[in-house]
């Protein structure tokens, strides 16, 4: 891990580790990064699901078999 030095707005720091239950700026500041990752992750997820894009869900021949 590197150290930076940054500028932080310290009301969202502190709202930020509220709603995180983070301790220090430094845990605070990792598990928003991670929940960013995440958010990115999940949003990407149902925008496929949302298009069926490379999904077979939407295949009748495909779903019968799933339920056998």
């Amino acid at each position: 891990m590197t150290k930076k030095l940054i500028d932080v707005d310290e009301v969202s720091l502190a709202q930020a580790s509220q709603i995180l239950g983070a301790d220090t700026m430094k845990d605070t500041v990792n598990r928003a990064l991670r929940e960013v990752i995440h958010l990115a992750r999940r949003r990407a997820h149902a925008q496929r699901l949302a298009s069926m894009d490379g999904l077979d869900l939407d295949d009748n021949s495909v779903m019968a078999e799933a339920w056998r």
